[in-house]
């Protein structure tokens, strides 16, 4: 994936290589450097002196600009790397079948995760880890090369106490920083009591229990005393050990140096020369071993992001097989046999066995009591998801072999909680019809009883509704979801309790508009109130997941006690009565009380 940016790379691992060749030679000058005072010479001196400023001048020179060299090309490399995988990521996410979002593990929390933290580590690793490697490996080689060379004697030794040199240096920054992220870990449980207690204060005051909560907080704290005087005995052996096994590492060389100088088999110069070269490569190879943690952090995240670039929606939207819809769609929905469950739950079936017809530019209607799979109903013909057997028909053929992208272009739904995207009422309606014209968007905002508020506001179109459309009220919303419906004309229309939110006046003038609009496209309603579907073509009774009864407002009255659909229109009037009852007799009782007053 990171593939174009090769260039980028080549310019990258030249900066490190050149970066991490420094350290080496640098220390070679600084060893050299001490010969300078067992000289005599004054002249001499400064003659050497002079030489040392202008290497270490001209070090520091390509320093820079290898370390700009290489930090500028690999965080290129790494921003456009996660630009690409966050948009590959999105890409693909929007893609996956809509049982997919219905898991735990990913929810909106997880996937916004995902888009920016997991993203980013792929790109510390691809880019900021991959230059200190290259780095680390070149200073690794060129200094022990260097040491070899220069007195291999003393340098097989310093080499081969390397592995305790950096495990020191390694377990003191790992302690100090594993140190610090498990206090936090610990001390989250007493930190989200705190927390809760801050934000939730007018509660804890209301029944005055701040004694409870601040007895609580102490236990809290418990776990993590113990764990801290447990890693407190770790990490002060973990930092002894690095600290001796540090100091007995010079020792052991000076002392095996001095040993060789008294044999006469090693110059002076030399042994600082291997000392200072090998000594700091050990610490720049320690640094190096730091990031083993985000190494491991950097795959786990290459693995999650992999998962989802790799995976394949069960439910394609453009699958280039699917059949491309030539003509308006008749409206012809039939669903034959299926059985159902949702993947989140499989245990809980919701259709065992469905079968029913909607014949073409008719309106249907379905009502039974909550649960019972009407709107699961919409779900299968929307295609969000596929009947475990059985089958979805339109117009004669099987969902499944229409381009579903093509085939929801057909369809319009508006669902029992409309949602509007963060931006402004214009552009709302608007979504999924970019093409229509401010004459369409304002006839369709008038059908959907919306113009009115709408030309009321200070912005009117253009005003901004806010994240999920806060800014607007539930009434609003659902007429701003039926205007970009309207707007769509489908030839399938879906409405979920599309009036559920709107007052009795608004109630009133949206079904008259959709009344007009249901003429001659095929319109299935989900309703609660029964007296909305009452001019249905025909009302299916939905109960247990399967279709109980279906026929005019009038044909399933007539059949009377035993009618499921009866039962519905009885048992909603009793409810009816009974709270219009019960008003009334809030309202006798506040005149009684206020006569009672006077």
């Amino acid at each position: 994936m990171n593939a174009p940016e090769w260039k980028k790379a080549l310019l990258g691992c030249l900066g490190a290589v050149v970066f991490g060749a420094i350290q080496p030679i640098h220390a070679y000058f600084m060893g050299a450097m001490v010969s300078l005072y067992f000289l005599d010479d004054s002249s001499k001196i400064k003659s050497e002196t002079r030489f040392y400023c202008i290497i270490y001048l001209s070090l520091g020179v390509i320093c820079f600009f290898a370390s700009i060299l290489q930090h500028y090309n690999f965080a290129i490399m790494g921003e456009r790397l996660t630009k690409r995988v966050r948009e590959k990521i999105l890409e693909n996410v929007l893609t996956f079948e809509v049982g997919w979002f219905d898991l735990d593990e990913n929810t909106s929390a997880a996937v916004c995760a995902m888009l920016s933290t997991d993203a980013n580590i792929v790109r510390s690793l691809v880019g900021d880890r991959m230059s200190l490697v290259v780095q680390a490996f070149t200073t690794v080689a060129l200094a022990f090369l260097l040491g070899l060379i220069v007195a291999w004697r003393v340098a097989s030794v310093t080499v081969a106490i390397q592995p305790f040199v950096i495990a020191s240096f390694y377990s003191k920054s790992v302690v100090v920083k594993k140190m610090s992220e498990n206090a936090q870990k610990a001390q989250n449980e007493g930190s989200q009591l705190a927390s809760e207690a801050v934000v939730n204060h007018r509660t804890i005051t209301a029944f005055s229990s701040q004694k409870r909560i601040v007895n609580l907080f102490p236990a809290t704290l418990k776990g993590p005393q113990k764990l801290s005087i447990k890693q407190s005995w770790f990490s002060g052996v973990g930092l002894f050990s690095s600290q001796f096994l540090k100091t007995a590492s010079v020792a052991l060389t000076f002392w095996y140096g001095g040993t060789l100088m008294n044999k006469g088999l090693l110059r002076a110069t030399d042994l600082f020369l291997v000392f200072f070269i090998l000594m700091s490569t050990g610490k720049n190879v320690a640094d190096a071993g730091t990031m083993t943690s985000d190494l491991s952090k950097g795959t786990n995240a290459v693995k999650s992001t992999f998962a989802i670039l790799d995976r394949k929606s069960k439910i394609e939207p453009n699958n280039p097989e699917g059949s491309k819809i030539e003509k308006p769609l008749r409206g012809k929905i039939e669903l034959k046999n299926v059985f159902f469950s949702y993947p989140s739950r499989p245990e809980q079936v919701i259709f065992q066995d469905l079968s029913l017809k909607i014949e073409a530019g008719k309106t249907v209607a379905l009502v039974g009591q909550s649960g019972s799979g009407k709107s699961t109903i919409f779900s299968l013909i929307e295609r969000f998801y596929d009947p475990i057997k059985g089958s979805v028909v339109i117009d004669d053929h099987d969902v499944k072999s229409y381009n579903l992208r093509d085939l929801r272009s057909h369809t319009a739904l508006v669902s029992q909680e409309p949602i509007l995207f963060a931006g402004t009422i214009h552009e709302n309606i608007v979504y999924g019809t970019v093409d229509a014209t401010e004459s369409e968007i304002r006839e369709s905002a008038i059908l959907a009883v919306a113009h009115e508020f709408i030309s009321s506001m200070k912005d009117g179109y253009q005003t901004y509704c806010g994240e999920r459309g806060v800014q607007l009220s539930g009434g609003q919303k659902q007429r701003i979801a039926l205007a970009r419906a309207i707007l769509k004309n489908p030839s399938i229309l879906l409405l979920d309790e599309a009036t559920s939110a709107l007052d009795c006046l608004s109630e009133n003038l949206v079904q008259e508009a959709l009344e007009k609009m249901m003429v001659g496209r095929t319109c299935v309603i989900v309703a609660h109130h029964l007296s909305t579907i009452q001019k249905a073509d025909c009302i299916m009774v939905i109960k247990n997941g399967k279709v109980v009864e279906e026929g005019s407002h009038h044909e399933l009255l007539a059949v009377g006690d035993r009618g499921a659909y009866y039962s519905l229109i009885k048992l909603q009037h009793v409810h009816s009565f009974e709270r219009a009852t019960s008003r009334i007799r809030v309202v006798e009782k506040f005149d009684l009380s206020q006569n009672e007053m006077n």
